[in-house]
């Protein structure tokens, strides 16, 4: 599989190396040269096999033979260990739920997958995973990759800005996981990831990587549950389907459309973001200016620069898509608030992210047309959000009752370069 750098398109170079990059010069991010397409015959093949062994056939369509066939099928097996289930929410909308894996939300797909391949292609080079997360990314992250030998992992994210059940998830394993609380907003711990990958010295003294949507195998890994997602709807609504993705990053609609441009039937896309709505002004007018990301329930959705949309722009460009063809919406916490108790007198408990998803979908679908929204994470990490909304108690699923009484053992940090930098160098793989 060859990638090329969208900034440098010189830059060229093998998943495997890709993957141990995370990022292009100039902070370019890869893309696939080819961009494998199924006949129809062979998607409807596909969507009759089982989750494992369909993701097998998806992935080596990108990463061919790199990495062998039966190496990849147990690098899967071992990654998608939990179900992705559809579930119905009315007669013409259900929802694909990413809420079943290990930290209870979409990243486990992406993150675990992620961290196999890591071991496969690494050796035994050292490596440290730096990345910024709005919430669900980081606990997806720290699950996968704790307790694996020669890598440590560092995680920002915005102090006071995520849910504290989120917090408690990732910010009290300890040993190779080191979580820093920065004080800022997202965008401010992406701007400090972004700076650390473009600083040589430190980059090869922890030989850096970055497990956000922006690593190529965290992408691949989500194409995977949108085949999922059709092989469990009846044959005659997978032709007017029309889905719906909660977005901030944009690496979930990315995988999406990838999915299509491999001939998965999918009417349209519709990107559904909270008030930090630069993409849906982009879509509009045609000119690209990020605002100050603002606060809102649907936390992980707080961006207001996309790393992943240049992909989406020439994904585009690539199969000659118009732009237009995208959906978009805009939904704000009062509507989001009244759309939870909607979806709750529907008998679906649902929380923010796929809220706004929902939302957007129940406004634009049209008659004859059936509509997925992606459950992004399980209601109970905003247990204090939508027990708000709802006046009713949400019981806590295992996985967080685990560690919803431990210490946080965060570190915290200005958005200051210097000091973050320090920080990382006090922990380069020579002083381990």
């Amino acid at each position: 599989m060859k990638l090329y750098n969208l900034k440098d398109n010189s830059e060229q170079v093998s998943f495997a190396q890709a993957v141990k990059q995370g990022l292009g010069k100039q902070q370019g991010l890869f893309f696939p040269q080819d961009l494998p397409e199924f006949s129809r015959e062979e998607i409807d093949h596909l969507l009759k096999l089982d989750f494992v062994t369909r993701s097998g056939c998806i992935l080596s369509a990108f990463i061919g033979d790199e990495i062998p066939p039966e190496q990849l099928a147990t690098r899967i097996k071992n990654a998608f260990t939990f179900p992705a289930p559809v579930t119905n929410v009315e007669n013409d909308v259900a929802t694909l739920e990413l809420f079943h894996g290990p930290t209870l939300a979409f990243k486990d797909f992406g993150g675990r997958f992620m961290a196999q391949i890591l071991a496969q292609v690494a050796g035994e080079q050292p490596v440290t995973i730096l990345t910024a997360t709005s919430g669900d990314t980081g606990a997806a992250v720290a699950h996968a990759f704790y307790g694996l030998n020669n890598v440590q992992v560092v995680i920002l994210y915005p102090q006071g800005k995520i849910s504290p059940l989120q917090e408690k998830l990732f910010c009290t394993l300890g040993g190779n996981i080191h979580t820093v609380a920065i004080d800022g907003d997202f965008d401010d711990c992406q701007a400090l990831v972004k700076q650390a990958f473009d600083d040589q010295e430190l980059k090869q003294a922890l030989y850096l990587n970055s497990a956000n949507s922006i690593n190529i195998s965290r992408l691949l890994a989500q194409i995977c549950y949108y085949f999922e997602a059709v092989a469990q709807l009846p044959e005659d609504q997978r032709e007017q389907l029309v889905i719906s993705v909660p977005s901030g990053n944009f690496g979930d609609l990315t995988a999406g459309l990838l999915a299509k441009s491999m001939g998965l039937p999918v009417k349209r896309f519709i990107a559904a973001t909270n008030v930090n709505d630069t993409v849906p002004r982009y879509l509009e007018d045609g000119k690209w200016l990020p605002h100050q990301t603002v606060a809102t329930l649907s936390n992980a959705m707080d961006v207001s620069q996309p790393n992943n949309w240049p992909r989406i722009e020439e994904l585009f460009h690539r199969k000659s898509w118009p732009l237009s063809e995208l959906g978009y919406g805009v939904v704000n916490d009062d509507v989001t608030k009244e759309t939870i108790k909607e979806l709750a007198k529907h008998g679906y408990i649902s929380e923010p992210h796929a809220a706004v998803a929902y939302r957007v979908l129940r406004d634009q679908l049209q008659e004859g047309e059936y509509g997925l929204f992606l459950g992004t994470a399980h209601p109970a990490k905003f247990k204090e959000s939508v027990e708000q909304i709802l006046g009713e108690e949400l019981p806590l699923p295992k996985a967080l009752a685990e560690r919803a009484d431990l210490e946080l053992l965060s570190h915290y940090l200005p958005a200051d370069f210097a000091k973050l930098r320090a920080f990382l160098m006090e922990r380069a793989p020579k002083s381990l």
